[in-house]
C-alpha cells in the first residue's frame, strides 16, 4: 500500500510539472510574439525618443536581442533557482510585485469562495424543500438572471446605481488614499467586487445542489422514510444532504479557478489593486517576466485544485481510481 501511495504520489508530481513547463513555454511564445514593445513598459514615453543604436542596446542589456530559445532557457534557468526575473515596469523582482497585491486577491477571491461554498447548500435545501412552489421559482429566476448577467456589464452596473448615482460605496481600489491599515476602508471598498464575485457563480453551485437533492428525494430510500413517518425537510437534512455533500467538496475544489478567473476580471473593472489587475497591465505592457509568473502562479493552482479534486473523488469513491473498475469487476 505503501510502494502504491508513493508511486501515485510521483506520477502526480511529475506530471504538475510537466503541465507547468509546458504551460511556461506557451505563454513565453505567446508573449514573445504578442504586439507591443517591452522597451515602453521599461522606459515609458522615453523609448519613442531612442536612436537605433540606443534600442539597439537597450535590448542587448535587458536581454531582448538573443533568440527567442535562448531567452527562455535562460529565464527557465533562473526560474529553477527562484529567480524570475525584474518587471520592466515597476523595475523591481517579479516576487517582490506580486507579494504587493497577493493579500488583496485572496482576501477578494477567499471571502467570495467562502460564501459561495457556504451559501450554495443553503439555497438549494430551500429550493428542494419547496419545490415547485413560489419561493423556489422566485430563488430560480434571480439565480438564473444573475448567473447570466456578464461580470463586466454587472461590474459597471452596480458602479452606475451605488457609486455614481447613490454616492454610498467607492467604486475603485482597494482602500482610500493613505488608509491602506483601515479595515473599514477596506471592507468598504471590498463590498461591491465581492458581490459581484458572489452574485456571478453563487447560482451555478446552489442549483446543482437543488437538482441532485431533488433526485435524491425520488430515490426507494426516501420512501421508506416517508412510511416512518419523517418530514420532507427531515428526510433532506438527515438522509439526502449526506448524499450530496460529499462530491460538492469535491466539485468546489474544482471550482477554485472559476472564481479565480472571475474575480480576475472583476479586479481590472474595479481597479482593484490584485493579481487581476496586475496581469492585465503585464500583459497589456508586455511585462514579460511579470506575466510569466502570474501565469504560472495561476496555471498552478489550478492543477493543484485539479489535483484536489481528483484526490477527493478517489477517497469518496474508489471506483475512479486508476484501475479500481477492473478490481471490482474482478470482484463481482
Amino acid at each position: 500500500m505503501s510502494r502504491n501511495l508513493v508511486w501515485y504520489c510521483l506520477k502526480k508530481l511529475l506530471l504538475f510539472f510537466l503541465s507547468m513547463l509546458l504551460l511556461s513555454l506557451a505563454v513565453f511564445c505567446a508573449a514573445h510574439f504578442a504586439p507591443g514593445d517591452p522597451l515602453v513598459s521599461y522606459y515609458g514615453e522615453r523609448a519613442e525618443k531612442l536612436t537605433p543604436e540606443e534600442r539597439a542596446q537597450a535590448e542587448e542589456r535587458l536581454g531582448l536581442y538573443d533568440p527567442l530559445h535562448t531567452q527562455y532557457l535562460r529565464w527557465l534557468s533562473n526560474a529553477l533557482r527562484g529567480d524570475f526575473g525584474m518587471s520592466y515596469k515597476y523595475k523591481t523582482g517579479v516576487l517582490e510585485v506580486i507579494g504587493k497585491r497577493l493579500n488583496n486577491t485572496l482576501l477578494l477571491g477567499g471571502t467570495g469562495f467562502l460564501l459561495i461554498f457556504l451559501l450554495s447548500p443553503v439555497l438549494g435545501i430551500l429550493c428542494a424543500r419547496f419545490e415547485d412552489k413560489p419561493l423556489d421559482r422566485l430563488l430560480c429566476w434571480a439565480g438564473s438572471l444573475s448567473s447570466c448577467i456578464p461580470e463586466f456589464w454587472l461590474s459597471l452596473t452596480l458602479i452606475l446605481v451605488f457609486s455614481v448615482w447613490l454616492r454610498l460605496l467607492p467604486s475603485s481600489g482597494a482602500y482610500a488614499v493613505g488608509k491602506a491599515g483601515d479595515w473599514e476602508s477596506r471592507l468598504t471598498h471590498l463590498i461591491l467586487p465581492l458581490a459581484v464575485v458572489v452574485l456571478s457563480h453563487l447560482w451555478y453551485y446552489a442549483y446543482m445542489i437543488r437538482n441532485q437533492l431533488l433526485e435524491e428525494v425520488r430515490a426507494n430510500y426516501v420512501l421508506l422514510a416517508k412510511t416512518k413517518g419523517l418530514s420532507r425537510r427531515q428526510i433532506l437534512l438527515r438522509h439526502c444532504l449526506r448524499n450530496v455533500l460529499p462530491p460538492y467538496f469535491s466539485m468546489m475544489a474544482v471550482a477554485v479557478p472559476h472564481i479565480l478567473g472571475g474575480t480576475y476580471v472583476v479586479e481590472t473593472v474595479f481597479s482593484y489593486p490584485g493579481l487581476g489587475a496586475l496581469s492585465y497591465e503585464s500583459a497589456r505592457n508586455q511585462d514579460t517576466h511579470l506575466l510569466m509568473a502570474l501565469c504560472l502562479l495561476s496555471g498552478g493552482a489550478v492543477m493543484l485544485c485539479s489535483m484536489l479534486a481528483q484526490a477527493v473523488n478517489e477517497r469518496v469513491d474508489p471506483r475512479t481510481r486508476s484501475g479500481g473498475g477492473m478490481e471490482v469487476e474482478r470482484r463481482g
